[in-house]
């Protein structure tokens, strides 16, 4: 059966080796094991002191565990950080692509907490990974003590035809003629910090991995306000994706107790320099406690 995820066997060994890559960046212990779900054995890595307070971190889309752990280092000191690849979304994920209009978020995610051995937990879902941890959370209030939200898909979307005009024409040169100039325009409106390690993944992942055209869709109004724990939304003021002020504009209207935090030079892809690590690291700790 051919793979939902990779395009060729070569492409996965790269894929797998760019995941392995990152997680060596991460600079605590890092456990690997699997958790039993209906649509199959799920893989988790988990970092941070044993005795540390659990969150349950979701990635980006077209990344994994591994990456998201990697730009988590200053949280890992003190909490316990279980990151699970995504389904359809991580190479080590399970190879399907879950429905986005029915109930598999939450009961993926119930299971997940299940075989974590989480009645409740605090959760912290980007992109991709924010729309899950939000469409979760509506549907499994009384196991989220906590939900905060970053660059977060599914509140408010961006122009489709900006994101054509900025991005068709670089794609289309950079897919003819692929070096590291024409990557770094083609990423230019997304990215907000060059990174070697990160450009390198991206630049393989265009190559080696199925593209999911899907856009999650958009909360309605009765599934923001049935966010009844508190909430943080940490959101881009230069996200052509999932725009920081109209994710802010909204919230504010659905549900005012919602804390945001509009951050300025933000892209869709956050930083991911020292400083903004340990940011967005105190900026969580003081939620979250």
């Amino acid at each position: 059966m051919k793979s939902q995820l990779w395009k060729t066997p070569a492409g996965r060994d790269r894929l797998e080796q760019w995941y392995d890559r990152f997680q060596a960046k991460v600079e605590v212990p890092v456990e690997s094991f699997h958790v039993p779900t209906t649509w199959g054995e799920n893989h988790v890595l988990v970092a941070g002191p044993e005795d540390g307070q659990p969150l349950v971190a979701l990635h980006a889309m077209r990344t994994g565990a591994s990456f998201l752990l990697a730009e988590l280092g200053p949280l890992l000191t003190e909490y316990r950080v279980y990151a699970p690849d995504l389904p359809g979304q991580s190479i080590r994920g399970l190879d399907i692509r879950q429905p986005l209009d029915d109930a598999s978020a939450a009961q993926w995610t119930a299971e997940l907490l299940d075989g974590l051995s989480l009645s409740s937990t605090n959760l912290f879902g980007i992109s991709w990974g924010g729309y899950l941890a939000r469409a979760a959370t509506t549907a499994l209030p009384d196991r989220v003590n906590k939900l905060a939200l970053m660059v977060p898909a599914g509140i408010a979307n961006g122009s489709h035809l900006t994101g054509l005009m900025k991005m068709a024409f670089p794609m289309i040169r950079y897919q003819i003629r692929p070096t590291e100039a024409r990557l770094r325009k083609l990423l230019a409106p997304i990215v907000s910090t060059w990174d070697e390690d990160w450009g390198g993944y991206i630049a393989c992942s265009l190559r080696d991995l199925k593209m999911d055209p899907r856009i999650p869709p958009l909360a309605t109004d009765a599934q923001l306000q049935a966010l009844t724990m508190p909430v943080l939304a940490i959101v881009g003021e230069e996200d052509i994706s999932f725009p920081g002020r109209a994710i802010h504009e909204r919230l504010r209207k659905v549900l005012p107790s919602a804390e945001i935090e509009l951050v300025e030079n933000c892209k869709h892809c956050p930083p991911t320099t020292p400083e903004f690590r340990e940011w967005l690291a105190r900026r969580l700790k003081t939620f979250f406690n």
